[in-house]
């Protein structure tokens, strides 16, 4: 039986592949943090797994730095919110916000359910990024 201290380790070591893996462009790594049922959701859509290689590689490239992400466990389920600052690689453009995730423990260790993005605009709203056709599942 693990502590909440191992577990909580676990999961921000998870959590840090998903950054590292996805600014270096790695999809087999960002998709091995996910559940096989897991789930993005952003743009007014939810994505599953088979559908995040059109996703990322329609998605701007750079630098994904992320927070310590607040984590409550519950058994072998937990959520959490992580705070994220994108930076574009080409012209140094920034996006701001955070992920809201569900966690659960797998035979594999911790693993991401789900993850939602939410965005924090100029304005201070908070909103979850307009729908837009990339990446979107065909009808």
């Amino acid at each position: 039986m693990s502590t909440r201290t191992e577990d909580l380790v676990e999961i921000q070591q998870l959590l840090a592949k998903y950054a590292v893996t996805i600014t270096q462009g790695d999809i087999d790594g960002l998709v091995s943090v996910f559940t096989p049922d897991g789930t993005y959701s952003a743009f007014g859509e939810t994505y599953a797994l088979e559908r995040f290689p059109v996703l990322v590689d329609a998605a701007p490239k750079g630098l994904f730095m992320t927070g310590t992400a607040l984590v409550d466990l519950d058994g072998d389920t937990a959520t959490g919110t992580q705070p994220l600052c994108f930076i574009e690689h080409s012209q140094h453009d920034m996006r701001i916000g955070y992920y809201r995730d569900t966690y659960e423990r797998t035979a594999d260790g911790w693993r991401l359910k789900t993850r939602a993005m939410t965005f924090i605009r100029r304005s201070g709203d908070h909103d979850h990024g307009r729908p837009h056709a990339i990446g979107r599942p065909s009808a």
